[in-house]
């Protein structure tokens, strides 16, 4: 009994990271190829990163690869982050908090925030006309992590969905 409420837990988590929107169907203007999604989840986190007050930030480290994530039956996600690590003494928190009110003007998305379950501010932004999203808030120490989740797309029948892209 007790291991299924920790599935049951872990499923919540797993929902709230990938956001909690159903993927909008296959259309010529959400329909775009793993490298163009890929491409366009990296620059948006790089654009997040980038609100960030220069004399704040230390480095920005994007990961090369990230993983892909199943939309449907049909279709997968790109998803991967960015980790900002800011200048010693500086408040992630208090950088996050300033930055949601920025996003939250952005027409291209809808943005959310909460308390993570380590108490850490979170804010996540779900793309209006794909199932892009973005999840920035405070990682270990003084950093900011910005995960994303790239528009939904096809991927041709010969590549396999598992492994690192």
């Amino acid at each position: 009994m007790r291991s299924w409420r920790i599935y049951a837990v872990v499923v919540l988590c797993m929902s709230v990271l990938v956001g909690c929107t159903s993927p909008p169907a296959p259309t010529p203007e959400n329909t775009v190829t793993l490298d163009e999604a890929k491409a366009e989840a990296q620059a948006m986190e790089l654009e997040i990163a980038t609100l960030i007050p220069p004399e704040s930030v230390l480095s920005v480290d994007q990961k090369p690869k990230g993983v892909l994530l199943s939309c449907d039956g049909d279709q997968h996600s790109w998803n991967g982050s960015t980790t900002v690590t800011l200048v010693p003494g500086t408040n992630p928190e208090v950088i996050v908090k300033d930055l949601e009110p920025r996003m939250a003007n952005d027409d291209r998305f809808e943005s959310t925030n909460w308390i993570g379950p380590t108490g850490k501010f979170r804010v996540q932004l779900v793309s209006t006309k794909t199932a892009a999203n973005y999840i920035f808030g405070e990682g270990e120490g003084t950093t900011i992590v910005i995960d994303s989740g790239s528009p939904c797309f096809t991927l041709p029948e010969d590549v396999y969905p598992g492994g690192t892209f």
